[in-house]
């Protein structure tokens, strides 16, 4: 597992997540350690662009679309 130090962060932003991190039972290592892990897993809006873009094209066929519903499916 890696290591991330991080430094020159303000007095207040300190305070802020030790109080966060408090009410959440947590250290503050393992708060801020969940907040990285949850915005790492977050894609970003290029990201979900990329992965539209690379998707295959899904034919439309208007007279499939009504068929569908007309028997209820998706």
């Amino acid at each position: 597992m890696g290591t991330i130090q991080i430094r020159d962060v303000s007095d207040k932003t300190e305070r802020t997540l030790k109080a966060r991190a408090e009410r959440e039972g947590k250290s503050l290592t393992a708060f801020v350690r969940d907040l990285l892990n949850e915005e790492a897993a977050t894609p970003t809006l290029d990201e979900v662009m990329a992965r539209i873009a690379a998707d295959e094209p899904v034919p439309y066929d208007p007279d499939f679309v009504r068929e569908t519903m007309r028997e209820g499916g998706r």
